[in-house]
């Protein structure tokens, strides 16, 4: 649990929060909340991750053909 105490009692409560807030982005708990909330079957990442493959090699083709003037 993340707890942010005030450094005086004079400090406004703007700050509070901004280093409150600071402190959740840097200990991911923010980005690991926001990757669960939605359910991902393993068979779907796996099909995902292929996609991204066949999509890199094809930009990777279409860059060479335009390298070597064959547009």
């Amino acid at each position: 649990m993340i707890t942010v105490s005030k450094k005086d009692p004079k400090e406004p409560v703007e700050s509070l929060l901004r280093r409150f807030g600071r402190k959740v982005a840097q200990s991911g708990a923010l980005a690991e909340v926001k990757a669960n909330q939605r359910f991902e079957k393993p068979i779907s990442k796996r099909e995902r991750r292929k996609q991204a493959i066949v999509r890199k090699e094809r930009k990777a083709e279409k860059f060479k053909k335009i390298r070597l003037g064959q547009r």
